[in-house]
Formats: C-alpha cells, structure tokens, sequence
C-alpha cells in the first residue's frame, strides 16, 4: 500500500526538456489523491512552478537536499553553513576560477551572469542576483543572525573542479561535497540528508504515513540514503548504480518519463 509519493527532479521527474511530460502529469493526475513531495538540490521558488503544473501547490516541499522543509510559507527546518565555511569554500572558488554561486531561502547570488550562471537560470526558471563575491560575502557576514547558505554550488572547467574538491574536501568534517557531475560540484551542511527531512516532515505533515508505504524516485548519489530508506525505492534506468543497488524497483530512463511509467505500472 502506497501512502505517500516523493520524488527528486533533475535527472528523474523531468524530461529532455527540463519539463513535465503530457506522459508524466497524466501519472500523477492519476495518483492525486497521494501526497506528491518535490525533494531536490534546487532551491524553493526553482520547485513552485512544478508544484503548479502537478497541481500540488498546498504541498510541502524539500530544498537543498533536505537543508530547508517548507510546509507553504512555514519553516519546518533549516540547517546552514555557516559562514566561515561560506569564506572557506568562495576562496577556494576564486583561487580555481570557479563559479560560486550562493543560495539562503529564496537567494540566490551569482558574480556575473555568465555561461553556468546562465545554465541554471534556464534550467530552473529563476533569476539570480548578480554582485561582487567580496559583496555576497560582506552580506553574509553582516546577517549572520539570519543563518548561513542553504547551499554552494561550484561549476567551471573539469581540472580545475578536481583541484578545488580536493581542497575543499579538507572541509568534510563539517560539510557535505557531492559532486553531481564533473563540472559540478555542490555543497552542503554535514548533518541533512533527503531521508531525514522526508522523515521529519511525514512526521510533522503526515504523522499516519509510514516509511515502509512511501513510494521515492531518484537517480544520484545524493538519493541513495532516501531510496534505500523506504519501502518502495525506485531507480530510474539513467541512476547511478549506487542508486540501483540500494532499489527495491527499476524503471524507464527519465527520458523516457520512467516515474510515470512506475505509477502506471504499480498503482
């Protein structure tokens, strides 16, 4: 018995268009009596539009890997890092000519809006703040009070992202390094995973659901711990094999809408 669906979105919901498929809103239209979370890396107002399309707008959602659950305008739960981390990592950043790009709550700042900064604008339908790091910086410290970044995201050429991750990883103590792809590479506070904020907010949303009936789909490393965490763990075809290997099921390339095709398949 299903209870409760949730899912990460690039590389499993979307499709080769960043977008929901015909396929895909057909699924869960009809699915609509479950509760439908978005749990992804991105941050809140890149999810909004999807919840709009599933029309899944009252739903809570994950952001940032599990670093902030909002239940609509309500915070949940917030994990930063904090902001000598925050100097720690932009300096790594500058000395590798990387892009840095800065994300707290609804913020996101980019030094310029150049070719990644550009990518993710079009990738997530958000418009980042464009300033000075020194600048960026300098806020951060100032508005301490209000918390650190929710997430950092480094992207620039593969070498140099290999020197600054193995710089970087110095901070593991403290912070969480996932490399998404090799010109990737995004940050986060050592003690948040998509399992326990999927936890905490079953518990705080939907107390009567239990884990063993949550149906989860995702296809990287930063899904593992979730997939293997409930009782339907779905693996899109594109997954990393250390997603596969923790899955209870396997579906379609999500290319090829494989969440759409697991719903109509199993419910």
């Amino acid at each position: 018995m299903i209870q409760l669906l949730a899912t990460d979105i690039d590389g499993t919901l979307l499709d080769e268009h960043r977008f929901l498929s015909a396929q895909t809103l057909k699924a869960f239209q009809k699915v609509n009596y479950l509760p439908l979370i978005l749990i992804s890396a991105r941050m809140p107002q890149a999810m909004y539009y999807l919840q709009d399309a599933l029309q899944k707008k009252e739903m809570p959602i994950i952001c940032y890997n599990g670093a902030l659950v909002l239940n609509q305008q309500k915070q949940l739960h917030s994990t930063t890092i904090p902001f000598k981390d925050i100097e720690a990592i932009a300096q790594i950043a500058l000395e590798n000519n990387l892009h840095c790009s800065i994300y707290r709550g609804a913020e996101w700042f980019v030094p310029e809006l150049d070719y990644w900064a550009q990518r993710e604008e079009n990738n997530t339908r958000v418009t980042p703040q464009v300033q000075a790091l020194e600048t960026t910086l300098a806020y951060f410290k100032e508005t301490q009070q209000q918390g650190g970044a929710h997430k950092i995201m480094l992207m620039g050429d593969r070498d140099a992202m290999d020197h600054a991750f193995a710089k970087a990883g110095k901070l593991q103590s403290q912070l969480h390094l996932y490399r998404s792809k090799d010109t990737y590479t995004e940050i986060s506070p050592m003690d948040i995973s998509k399992k326990t904020a999927l936890e905490l907010l079953i518990k705080e949303c939907f107390p009567e659901v239990q884990m063993q009936h949550v149906a989860a789909f995702g296809d990287n490393y930063n899904d593992v711990e979730m997939i293997a965490g409930v009782g339907h763990g779905v693996a899109v075809d594109n997954a990393r094999d250390e997603v596969k290997a923790v899955a209870a099921y396997q579906t379609a390339h999500h290319k090829e809408h494989g969440v759409a095709q697991w719903i109509e398949m199993y419910l």
